[in-house]
């Protein structure tokens, strides 16, 4: 049972329950379109009228429209109902060690615009090329807010930037750079939350359903975004999930982005499998990681090896969660999930063997997510606050 924090609580009120109301309404069509007001009002227990005056208010909003009539069940055939997804309404900015992608999105996160752009160290340089981007995306188009998604530590609160190791950018307030030149509401989170705030509004139903998972990220780095009770669990400041620090071993393939050699980051990362490859091949140099995949999935032995040892580590990470957390589910992200056939048995191996007998496992799953997830997660930040809303923030 949940206690009440009495110097943070509202209590609640007519405007309460209504948004409460509107939001089932709305996530009801977003989840079973098409879908008539006759069906809502059975399946919620509302009131006929209270499900009509809801869809007047978001039809009004511009987030629901109707399609057409439905087949009749003995009566007059009902009017369904669909979300409206004509038109840009989000921008997402995912900042990589590598590589900054700018998107906008409809409502239902389809991504209908796209530029990328290599990331620069200076932060004022890459921040300019975004603002560029934004603006030229947003002209006539009804934008209602910017999402970026950070591989480092970052306060939601205050949009600024705590630390990301990669380039040592630390108290940067990128939220208000960008919102103060682009003249939209800016919200900024870690990728891995915001990749897992994605999954939990827009995986499949196997991710969705689920109240209580973890997600992690296979990047240049390690991260880990927290899902409890249906809401992303981000800890004092933010810094929750920076499991990727947790030591797991000793002399590493590549020093972890914190410097230090026993972290799991540093055993479990694209450039751990990539040092892997390197010294298997005895090239002295690799390929990019996604060219490291491809040779794989074609079946070069080193590169296999390489890959399934990273994926072991990867499982030693995972089973110390599930260990530690016990969440219903452990959702795996990241390019290297594209060779997951070959990959789950090594993965999966330490997990089964570490979770005590008669202790709940978790299931393990790829990533659900449509194209690039660290991009859905950048939408997300500003799509799941219209089908969240207030009561449910």
């Amino acid at each position: 049972m949940r206690r009440i924090d009495l110097s943070k609580v509202q209590a609640a009120n007519p405007h309460t329950i209504r948004d409460i109301n509107r939001q089932i309404v709305l996530n009801y069509v977003r989840e079973r379109e098409p879908i008539s007001r006759a069906t809502i009002a059975r399946e919620t227990s509302l009131q006929r009228s209270t499900i009509s005056e809801i869809v007047e208010v978001l039809t009004g909003e511009g987030l629901v429209e109707e399609i057409g009539e439905g087949e009749s069940t003995g009566g007059r055939r009902p009017t369904l109902l669909r979300l409206r997804t004509v038109g840009a309404i989000a921008i997402g900015v995912n900042i990589t060690p590598t590589l900054t992608t700018v998107a906008s999105s409809d409502l239902a996160g389809v991504v209908l615009r796209k530029e990328a752009f290599p990331t620069d160290p200076q932060p004022e340089v890459t921040f300019g090329r975004i603002i560029e981007i934004v603006r030229k995306f947003s002209h006539q188009s009804a934008i209602e807010g910017i999402g970026v998604s950070i591989p480092g530590l970052v306060d939601p609160t205050s949009g600024n930037v705590i630390f990301v190791p990669y380039f040592k950018w630390r108290e940067l307030p990128i939220a208000e750079t960008i919102s103060q030149a682009t003249g939209l509401p800016v919200t900024i989170d870690n990728d891995a939350n915001a990749v897992a705030l994605a999954e939990l509004w827009f995986g499949r139903p196997e991710v969705r359903n689920a109240r209580d998972f973890i997600f992690v990220l296979v990047a240049d780095g390690i991260g880990t975004g927290i899902i409890f009770d249906g809401q992303v669990y981000r800890g004092e400041r933010g810094a929750a999930g920076e499991f990727g620090h947790m030591i797991v071993g000793s002399n590493a393939p590549v020093p972890c982005s914190c410097g230090n050699d026993d972290c799991w980051e540093a055993f479990a990362s694209e450039r751990s499998a990539l040092a892997r490859y390197s010294r298997l091949s005895g090239t002295g140099s690799a390929p990019d990681f996604a060219t490291l995949v491809e040779r794989t999935l074609a079946g070069e032995q080193n590169a296999k090896t390489a890959l399934t040892e990273t994926a072991r580590y990867i499982g030693i990470g995972i089973s110390n969660l599930i260990v530690g957390f016990s969440p219903e589910a452990v959702i795996v992200g990241g390019a290297i999930t594209r060779a997951w056939p070959l990959i789950e048995s090594a993965l999966t191996e330490k997990i089964e063997r570490s979770v005590r007998r008669g202790l709940p496992s978790a299931r393990i799953l790829r990533s659900t997510l449509n194209g690039d997830p660290t991009l859905m997660g950048a939408l997300s930040l500003v799509l799941t606050s219209k089908f969240a809303g207030a009561a449910a923030a």
